[in-house]
C-alpha cells in the first residue's frame, strides 16, 4: 500500500494551507481557462487557441504518463467502461471526426483509429463494450497517433482560413469543440484511473498529492433568500457553450436554507456507523439495486485497514482527511439526506440546479468570468480535494470547485434548446430522467466545465469526483420534462417510418424490405445489416426475415428511438400542425405487426463511412436513402463488399439530392458534367461496385413522402438498385 506521510499538517492553520497551496501552485502548472471569443483580430484568436490546445493536449497526455505499465491501459479500472487506451485514442480521433465533418481538414489520417476509437465512452444502451470486437493497438501507436493529430492542428490553427466572429456556426467552432471535449476526459480518464488497482499506477510531478488537513468543521444550515433564476445563454455568448446551455430559463426560486459547508468525509461518517447501507427506508429501489449489485458499506474511494480508514487518491492511498468532502454517488447521497432528515427532524434533501444557481448569486460569484479566483478548480491547488473550510465565497464554501455536487434535478433542455449539426447526441441521449446534473466543478474540471453555465449529468450510480452538500426546504421540486419531444427531425422521421401513409403512397422502409424478400430465397437468412437505419424501421421489417438485424446510425438521436421501442415497444412523438400548433401521435411495434421478432434486432451508433472491422459476414445489407448525405460516399461503396458474404445482396435507395452542406463537391458519385459528358450517379455507383458486383435487376424509383406540417409535404422519388455480391 501506498501511503502519503502528512502529520505535521493535521494542526495546519488557514494561513498555513494558503501558504501551501500557493507553495504546490507555483511548482505545477494549471490549466488555462476557456477563453474569451470575443478576439479583437485573427492573430490574437490563433495565438490564443494554439495556447489553449496545447495546454489541453499535454495536459492529457500527461495524465495517462501516471500509468506504470503498457498492461495498465488494456485492464479494465471498472466493468461498465472501456479499457483506458480506449480514452488514450479517443479524444485524438474526436478531433479528426469533427474536422471533417466542418470540412477543415478532407482526409483520415487513420480509419482504422478514426473507427475503433470513436464511440463508446458512456455506459448508453447502445454502446458495445464486448471486448472481443476490439483489437487494440499498441500504447506506442496510439501516442505516435496523437503526435500526428497535434501537428495537424497546429497546422489548422496556423494556417487554416479564419474569419471572425468565431461563433456556432463557424467550422473552427469544431475545434474549440474537440478541445473542450478533451478537458471533459481529461476529468474522466482522471477518475478511471483512480478507480484503477494500485500497481498499475505511479506517481508524477505534475499529479502527486499535497495532502493538508485539520479538523472538519461543523455544519450547520444558513439562510438563502428567495430570489429568481434567469438563464439566457444565447448564441452571442463570449464563451463555448454545449447545446444544453443555450436557450431560456426562468424561475422564482423560494427561500430555503443550506449547507454552509460541502459534506465532509467526516460527517459522513455518521451515517455509515449508523449502518445507513444496511438500513433500505434510506435508500431509493433504484438504490437499493445499486447496493445489492455493489455490496457497498461505505464509500467507494474509502479504505478499511486494520490501521484505520485511509482514502483513495489518484495514485496513492493516504490517512483519511476527515476535513475533505466526501465522494459519493447520487444514490449515496440521496440515502445520506434521508437519514438526515430523521436525524434534524426537518426535510432534508439535495438542492436542484435552480437553487445551486441561487447558491451561487448569493455567494457573490460573477458569473462573467471563466471561473472564481478562490476556488479549487483547474488544478490550480493540489490534484485532489481540499479542505472543507479553505475556500469561502460569500457566507457558503465550495459553491464552486473542490468536488462536483449531485443535485435532484434530471438534465432536461431548455426552452429554445437545438443540437448543434456537428455534435447532435452531447446532451439527447442524457435527457432521459435518469442522468442527474452535477454543479460546481471540481478540482481537476476546466475550460466551459468551471463556467457558471454548464451543465453536466451523469448516471445516479456513476462515480465522478463528485459530492453534495444539503439543503433544508419543504416545497415540493418542480418537475420538468426530461424528454426531447420538440426534435422536430426526429418526429419527422417517426413519422415517415412509423406514421400514417400520405396520398396512397405507401410505408417505405416497408416497401423496401417487400421488394427485396423475393432475392432471400437464394440466400440464407442469417445477419442483415440496415445502415443508416434512422430510427429503425427496416431493422424491424428485416427481423421477419433475418436471425440477426444490425441497425446503424450515425445519428445517436435516432438510434435511440430504436433502442426504446425494443425496451417499452410504445412511442409518442409531435408533429407540426401549423404555426405552433402540434399534434400528439404515438405507434406500437405490436400495433405494426413487429414486436414478436424484435429480440433480434440491435442498434449502434456508427460512420458508415468508417464502420468498426467487427460489422461483417453479412448475408444482406439495405442502405436507404443513406448515399448523398454521406461525408465520403466513395470510400463507403468501396469498402462495402468487405462486410457482405460472397452472394449476399445488398440494396441501394437514394433520390441523388446531391448538396455540398452534406457531401463535398468532389465526392459526389453524380449528377455533374465530366469530360463534356453528363455523369448520372447511378454510373458512378456502378463504376465503384464493378469489381465486387453485378446488377440483379433494372433500376426502379420507389415514391416516398415525408410530412413537414399538415398542408406541407415533401413527395421524391429514390431510384432503387439490388446487387449481388460475386467475388
Amino acid at each position: 500500500m501506498q501511503l502519503h506521510s502528512y502529520s505535521k499538517t493535521l494542526s495546519a492553520t488557514a494561513q498555513d494551507r494558503t501558504d501551501e497551496a500557493e507553495l504546490w501552485q507555483s511548482l505545477r502548472p494549471s490549466l488555462k481557462p476557456t477563453p474569451h471569443l470575443d478576439f479583437k483580430d485573427e492573430h490574437s484568436a490563433r495565438k490564443v487557441l494554439r495556447e489553449y490546445f496545447l495546454n489541453t493536449f499535454d495536459t492529457y497526455e500527461q495524465l495517462f504518463d501516471c500509468l506504470k505499465n503498457d498492461e495498465a491501459y488494456y485492464r479494465k479500472p471498472i466493468s461498465l467502461r472501456h479499457p483506458l487506451i480506449f480514452y488514450f485514442g479517443h479524444t485524438a480521433t474526436f478531433f479528426i471526426n469533427k474536422l471533417l465533418l466542418a470540412k477543415l481538414v478532407q482526409e483520415r489520417l487513420n480509419p482504422r483509429f478514426e473507427s475503433l476509437f470513436a464511440i463508446g465512452v458512456d455506459e448508453m444502451s447502445w454502446d458495445d463494450l464486448d471486448e472481443q470486437n476490439y483489437d487494440w493497438p499498441s500504447v506506442q501507436a496510439v501516442r505516435d497517433y496523437r503526435h500526428q493529430v497535434r501537428a495537424l492542428i497546429l497546422n489548422i490553427l496556423e494556417h487554416a482560413p479564419l474569419a471572425l466572429p468565431l461563433n456556432w456556426q463557424h467550422p473552427w467552432w469544431t475545434i474549440i469543440m474537440a478541445i473542450e471535449h478533451e478537458r471533459i476526459h481529461l476529468e474522466t480518464s482522471s477518475v478511471l484511473i483512480r478507480q484503477h488497482q494500485l500497481h498499475y499506477v505511479q506517481n508524477h510531478p505534475l499529479w502527486r498529492a499535497n495532502v493538508i488537513t485539520g479538523i472538519a468543521p461543523e455544519n450547520r444550515l444558513l439562510a438563502v433568500p428567495a430570489g429568481p433564476v434567469i438563464l439566457d445563454k444565447d448564441f452571442h455568448s463570449p464563451f463555448y457553450g454545449w447545446d444544453n446551455e443555450y436557450g431560456h430559463h426562468h424561475a422564482d426560486i423560494p427561500a430555503f436554507e443550506a449547507a454552509q459547508y460541502l459534506v465532509s468525509n467526516q460527517e459522513f461518517l455518521e451515517f455509515v456507523e449508523a449502518d445507513g447501507y444496511q438500513y433500505p427506508d434510506y435508500w431509493s429501489e433504484e438504490g437499493q439495486q445499486w447496493l445489492e449489485f455493489s455490496q457497498a458499506t461505505y464509500p467507494t474511494f474509502w479504505v478499511k485497514t486494520e490501521l484505520g480508514w485511509f482514502l483513495r487518491l489518484m495514485l496513492e492511498e493516504v490517512h483519511m482527511p476527515w476535513d475533505w468532502p466526501v465522494e459519493v454517488n447520487y444514490h449515496e447521497a440521496k440515502a445520506f439526506c434521508q437519514w438526515k432528515s430523521q436525524q434534524l427532524d426537518q426535510p432534508i434533501r439535495l438542492p436542484s440546479e435552480d437553487e445551486w444557481y441561487r447558491l451561487y448569486t448569493v455567494s457573490g460569484l460573477d458569473p462573467t468570468l471563466p471561473s472564481p479566483a478562490q476556488a479549487n478548480i483547474e488544478l490550480k491547488y493540489a490534484p485532489h480535494s481540499c479542505p472543507v473550510d479553505q475556500f469561502q465565497q460569500g457566507d457558503f464554501y465550495d459553491v464552486q470547485g473542490n468536488v462536483w455536487q449531485w443535485t435532484e434535478t434530471a438534465i432536461y433542455p431548455f426552452e429554445g434548446f437545438q443540437v448543434h449539426p456537428f455534435y447532435d447526441d452531447f446532451s439527447t441521449p442524457t435527457f432521459d430522467g435518469q442522468h442527474h446534473l452535477i454543479k460546481g466543478g471540481s478540482w481537476i474540471s476546466a475550460g466551459n466545465e468551471a463556467l457558471h453555465s454548464s451543465r453536466y449529468a451523469f448516471r445516479r450510480h456513476f462515480f465522478q469526483h463528485a459530492g453534495f452538500r444539503y439543503v433544508a426546504a419543504a416545497d415540493a421540486l418542480p418537475q420538468f420534462q426530461s424528454q426531447y419531444e420538440s426534435d422536430q427531425l426526429v418526429s419527422q422521421y417517426l413519422e415517415f417510418q412509423y406514421g400514417a401513409d400520405y396520398f396512397n403512397v405507401s410505408n417505405f422502409a416497408q416497401t423496401l424490405v417487400n421488394l427485396a424478400r423475393p432475392y432471400f430465397q437464394a440466400t440464407p437468412c442469417h445477419k442483415a445489416l440496415d445502415v443508416g437505419c434512422a430510427t429503425g424501421r427496416a431493422s424491424f421489417e428485416l427481423a421477419r426475415d433475418f436471425d440477426q438485424v444490425t441497425g446503424l446510425d450515425f445519428s445517436a438521436r435516432f438510434i435511440q428511438m430504436g433502442v426504446k421501442l425494443i425496451q417499452e415497444d410504445r412511442l409518442h412523438y409531435r408533429i407540426p400542425v401549423e404555426g405552433d400548433l402540434m399534434e400528439d401521435k404515438s405507434f406500437s411495434l405490436k400495433e405494426l405487426g413487429l414486436a414478436q421478432h424484435k429480440s433480434r434486432v440491435e442498434f449502434f451508433q456508427a460512420d458508415a463511412c468508417n464502420l468498426k472491422p467487427h460489422f461483417k459476414e453479412y448475408d444482406f445489407i439495405l442502405a436507404a436513402n443513406l448515399l448523398d448525405r454521406l461525408h465520403h460516399p466513395k470510400a463507403f461503396l468501396k469498402e462495402i463488399y468487405k462486410r457482405l458474404n460472397i452472394g449476399g445482396i445488398l440494396m441501394l435507395s437514394s433520390p441523388y439530392t446531391w448538396m455540398e452542406d452534406h457531401t463535398a463537391r468532389s465526392e459526389w458519385l453524380g449528377g455533374f458534367v465530366q469530360d463534356g459528358k453528363a455523369l448520372t450517379t447511378l454510373e458512378g455507383i456502378s463504376a465503384l461496385l464493378n469489381e465486387h458486383f453485378e446488377l440483379l435487376a433494372e433500376p426502379q424509383d420507389v415514391p416516398f413522402v415525408i410530412r413537414e406540417t399538415a398542408r406541407k409535404y415533401q413527395h421524391s422519388l429514390a431510384q432503387l438498385t439490388i446487387w449481388k455480391r460475386t467475388h
